[in-house]
């Protein structure tokens, strides 16, 4: 399962500059414990996946886990060996802005132990860093 869009307005935008720190989505409102980043960054469609396997895994596909963010962001690239200019590359991977203290993932059913234990593995997915909490 690729996590992207299932459509968008426009094909190729502007990723923009990152903000240190978010106060808007960094509160549980699904799950009793979740994932939350760090720092800011740009987490692509297959770390988030990666990460939500390796979680579902090692909670033996018990409890119930939510993934709070979708990669939105289409991420180009040009060709190797390819001369500067003739316009913006091709959509490459798909990705999601993170900004430091936004939930990523988050868990209901599940002994704390064992949760925090699944999050581990799934922060060693992702490419910024996270912190569990309650």
């Amino acid at each position: 399962m690729l996590l992207q869009p299932s459509r968008t307005k426009f094909r190729k935008i502007r990723k923009g500059r990152l903000k240190r720190l978010n106060f808007k989505s960094n509160t549980l409102k699904f799950g009793t414990v979740g994932l939350k980043s760090m720092e800011s960054g740009f987490i692509s469609g297959k770390q988030l996946e990666a990460a939500r396997q390796a979680i579902s895994r090692r909670i033996s596909r018990n409890g119930k886990l939510w993934l709070r963010v979708q990669p939105t962001l289409s991420i180009t690239s040009k060709p190797l060996e390819v001369r500067m200019g003739k316009g913006k590359g091709n959509v490459d991977y798909w990705a999601t802005r993170v900004k430091g203290g936004t939930v990523l993932f988050e868990l209901c059913g599940i002994k704390l132990d064992v949760a925090s234990q699944a999050f581990k593995t799934g922060a060693a997915k992702l490419s910024v860093k996270t912190k569990v909490f309650i």
